[in-house]
């Protein structure tokens, strides 16, 4: 599994993610403060999906691409601290060692 942070997304990675997340059209238009992406196989990224929902205040959306190992990814939209204490519990679940943008 693989855990992104981005904190102030670009217009470009908001273009990127709009382009495969159905859900979210107006992404550009109403950027989130920070993104979350997790990548993993289907089962780690259901459960994924569901500790970051319940950890915090943040949007989940599965995002579309093609991958022959399939993998697939979620991105997690919120705020800076909503987005943060999702990939925290994320990591902590699955044992990921996970250093806080503020350490960073």
């Amino acid at each position: 599994m693989h855990i992104q942070f981005i904190k102030s997304p670009s217009r470009g990675a908001l273009s990127m993610l709009a382009r495969r997340s159905p859900g979210q059209p107006d992404l550009e238009q109403n950027p989130p403060a920070a993104i979350g992406l997790v990548q993993g196989n289907l089962a780690e990224m259901v459960a994924a999906a569901d500790i970051a929902e319940k950890a915090a205040q943040v949007k989940v959306e599965e995002i579309r691409g093609v991958c022959p190992q399939h993998f697939t990814m979620i991105a997690i939209y919120g705020d800076t601290a909503a987005v943060e204490c999702a990939l925290k519990d994320i990591a902590d679940r699955f044992e990921i060692p996970w250093v806080s943008a503020g350490q960073r």
